[in-house]
Formats: C-alpha cells, structure tokens, sequence
C-alpha cells in the first residue's frame, strides 16, 4: 500500500525511505568530488614518468582542480536555481564522467590539465547542486540536520579516503586509474536520481546576470590563489598585488548584487541573521582544519619518515571518528540548545590543538588524538553552522546559499594554511642554526635533502617547535571563535524568539515529484 506522509505540527513534513535512499546517492557525487582534492598524491611519480610535465605543469595539475571548483561555486548555485538543481547536477555528472575519461587517457601535460580544469567544473556544479537538494527534500528541522551532518562527515573523510584509494589502486593499474574510479559511480547517480530525486528550482528566478559571472571568478580566483601561494612560497608584493585585485574585484562584485533586482546572490538569503553567521563560523571552522593540515601531514612524512601510503593510512584513523562526530552533533543540538553545542565544538578543536601543541619527535598516536579531537570539534561546528545557514535561507534560494557556503569554505580553508602555515615556516626558520644551507633553513624537506644526520635532526626539532607553536596559535584562535559564536548566534536567535517567527518551511517549485513508496 502507498506509505502517506508523516508531519508534526512544528517541524514540517517527515521524509521517508525514498527521500533516504535518495540522500544515498546525493552523498556520491560529494565523495568524489571531496576525494578528487586527493587523489594525485601518489599519482603524480607515475605521471611524471609518462607525460614529463615541467614544474609549472605539475603544479597547474594539481591546483586547476580547486581553482576550477572555487571560482564557478557561486555561479553554479545561482544556475541551479534557475535550470533546476537536479538537471545541473545530471549535466555536472555527465561532464564530470567525461573529463574523468579524458583525464585517465590524457596524452600530455596539456591535455590533463585541461581535464583536470573540466574536472574543476563538474565539481562545482555537483557540490552546491547537492547540499540545495538535501535542503529541499528534507523539510523536516530535525531530519535535515541529520542529514546535513552526515553530508559534513562525508565530505571530510573523503578527502582522507582520496588519497589512500588512489594509492590502493596504483598498486595494481596505471595512473589513470585513479581517475576511472569516478565514471561508474556517475552512471549511476545518472540512473538513480531521475527516479528517486524530484526537481526543484526558483518559481520565479529572474534573468541570468551574466556580467556577475566573470566578476565572481575574478573575486574568488585570485583571493584562493595569492593566499594559497602566499602559504607556499611566502607572501611578496606580487601575490600581495594580487590578493588586493582579488579584493577589488570583489567589491564590485558585491557593489553590482546590491544594485540589481535579479542579482546572482539574491538580498533575501541575508534576510535571516542566522545565514551569514553561518557562513562565517564555517570558514572559521575550514581555517583550522585546513591550517592543521600544513603541518600534521608533514610531520608523518618528514618527522616519522613514513611512506605517502603508509603516512595516508594512519591519517584515515582521524576520520573514524569523524564519521560519527557529525550526526552525533546533531543528535545533542535536537536535545538542547544548538549554540551550547556550536560552542562546544570549537572548545573540542582547540582542545584538539592543545594535544598537538604536546607533541614530541616521535609522538604518532598523541598526533592521531589530536588530528581526531580537532577534526570531530570542527566537523560538530560545520554541521551545526550549514543546518543553521541553509534553514534560514529562502528555499528557492537553496543552490545559491549552499555555493555562498562552500565558497566561505574554500577560502577559510586557504586563510587557514597561509596564516598557520607563516607561522610554522617563521618559528622553523629562527630555530635553524644560521650556518645551515638555506635550502635547509626554509624547509624540513630541504634539510633532509642534505643527508646531514646532525642538520636532519635539527630541522626536525625545529619543525616540532613550530607545529607547536602554529597549535597553540590555532587552539587560540577557536577558543576566540567559541566566543564569538556565542555572541553572533545570540544575536541571531534573538529577534526569532522574541516575535515568535518560525522558519519558512515551504518548498521551493517541485516537478516531476517521484513515485511514493510503497511497503
């Protein structure tokens, strides 16, 4: 018989195993998308060997990817309120099967840079499409905290899982492999959601700004870039310039949404206080997530001397426990009130970055509990902030409000490792005796180049110092966010409190609903 829709009187209408399974298969995309960021680890040696990219051509391979993916994130989430959010997400598969074919076969640098860059495209169009229809379908407060808690925890470990499944595969096949994994996971995401996902867009979208297309590109890349290389290589005028063009750009990007009636970024997604609190503790969140990996990463390699497969297997113990943070989170934020816990995780990753700050030259399972006290804090946070920005944004709003979201993430996450990591590099650089080659002077793989025993362990002292030195500057900086979080979500729920408004809970257009379940 046909299964009839469950509601409570204040939550909105319970999703049942249709809209589950069909969450299902939304959480695949997201995984390759979040595993794509990792996959080129091992990768890269085999690629070196059969395409000989220069220098410049191996960096444009790996970063394309997140440049592509960065910059098309507000534009995409704009277009899948217009065209639907389930059709972007079936054209982002379609493209992002195609250039995993291109990139597996590519033949030069050239080639897979560009299939990287297609990549970058598909992705982009996969992550905001996914999180607004998640928002859709779960009207429910409680069901799509949930579910926006277990899409967090998803994320976070496959990029952990990226670069451990690449190595696996690399042990049996070629390197384009590791790109192939993703086309049967698209066909069948391009099978299933047709008949399990309904469409939902904007009823009434207004025309495309087309000019805002080219400007939010020219806000987002040249931020993400100047920072992330500013993490790398040490901020100069160059990158400052750049950075500040970014940022100009920006302003009249901004300056244009403000003005125009069918802006990309529609004025009704700030209505809600609670939506850019959100977007704010979320990039808070990235910045220390993405700033922790500057340097744990190296400590397994550079300080342990592991293997990249074996320093990627010990990195996924991290994740177990990520993978139950989020939905746990989410479980006690239905139990009390959401900004305790919000609170609660940035106390839990700065505790995180306190056992890090405790680490000694050969302390593997004291970094293990710190990267996962850290990690499971910083996910509760993420979980907590995306249900709150999602659910006090327009529904029909629901695609742009989740590329606002991923965006704030992408740059906090750069910020993150930029700032960290200059304060890592700063610490390492005055430790190094000034007798010591530069090369050995700038970086922990550089002293062990030297094959110096006395210099290597030095240098490995030196980085110890500035990962503890970089934790306690990160552990800081969340017990400033906890502070700041209770302050912005006080302020945010104030106003909802004292007038009794509740949230709007009525979907954006649906077409094409699917079939009911049937038990």
């Amino acid at each position: 018989m046909t299964t009839p829709p469950s509601t409570t009187a204040s939550t909105g209408e319970l999703a049942g195993r249709r809209e589950w399974t069909a969450f299902v298969v939304l959480l695949l995309p997201l995984l390759l998308v979040s595993m794509d960021v990792s996959v080129l680890f091992f990768a890269i040696p085999s690629i070196d060997r059969d395409l000989a990219p220069s220098a410049t051509q191996q960096l444009w391979i790996f970063d394309v990817y997140a440049f592509a993916l960065a910059g098309l994130l507000i534009t995409m989430g704009s277009l899948g309120d217009r065209i639907g959010r389930r059709r972007l997400l079936l054209i982002g598969a379609l493209a992002f099967s195609t250039a995993s074919v291109g990139a597996a076969y590519a033949s030069s640098p050239e080639m897979l840079i560009a299939a990287r860059a297609l990549l970058g495209v598909g992705g982009a169009t996969l992550m905001p499409s996914t999180m607004g229809l998640v928002r859709n379908m779960f009207r429910n407060e409680q069901q799509r905290a949930k579910a926006i808690g277990m899409w967090s925890g998803a994320m976070a470990g496959g990029i952990a899982l990226g670069s451990v499944l690449s190595g696996a595969m690399l042990e049996h096949f070629w390197w384009g492999s590791v790109f192939l994994i993703n086309v049967p996971a698209m066909v069948l995401l391009l099978v299933l959601v047709p008949l399990l996902v309904p469409e939902y867009k904007d009823p009434n979208p207004g025309r495309f700004d087309f000019l805002s297309v080219p400007l939010s590109m020219g806000a987002v890349l040249p931020v993400v870039y100047g920072v992330k290389e500013s993490a790398a290589q040490g901020l100069d005028t160059e990158r400052a310039l750049i950075i500040a063009a970014g940022l100009v750009i920006g302003w009249l990007f901004v300056r244009r949404q403000r003005s125009r009636t069918d802006a990309m970024i529609s004025r009704e997604l700030f209505r809600g206080r609670g939506f850019g609190v959100g977007i704010g503790l979320n990039a808070l969140a990235a910045f220390a997530m993405m700033g922790s990996a500057f340097f744990t990463t190296q400590y397994l390699q550079s300080v342990l001397g592991m293997s990249t497969m074996e320093a990627a297997l010990w990195s996924l113990a991290p994740s177990l426990a990520v993978g139950a943070a989020a939905p746990a989170a989410t479980a006690i934020a239905q139990r009390t009130e959401r900004t305790f816990v919000i609170c609660g995780g940035f106390v839990i990753a700065a505790a995180g970055f306190g056992i890090l700050a405790l680490s000694g030259t050969d302390s593997l399972w004291l970094l293990l509990v710190g990267s996962g006290v850290m990690s499971c804090g910083i996910v509760t946070v993420m979980a907590l902030v995306s249900d709150l920005a999602l659910s006090t944004s327009p529904p029909e709003k629901a695609g742009s409000a989740a590329s606002l979201l991923e965006t704030g993430q992408e740059f906090g996450g750069a910020l993150g490792m930029a700032l960290l990591g200059a304060v890592a590099t700063a610490v390492y650089g005055a430790d190094m005796p000034d007798s010591a080659p530069e090369v050995a002077r700038k970086t922990l793989p550089g002293a062990l180049s030297t094959g110096d025993g006395s210099l290597i362990e030095t240098g490995r002292e030196a980085f110890v110092h500035s990962m503890q030195f970089a934790s306690v500057a990160g552990a800081a900086i969340l017990l400033a966010g906890a502070v700041l979080a209770a302050t912005l979500l006080r302020r945010a729920t104030r106003p909802a409190a004292a007038t009794g408004t509740a949230e709007a809970t009525e979907p954006a257009e649906v077409l094409a609903p699917p079939v009911p379940a049937k038990v």
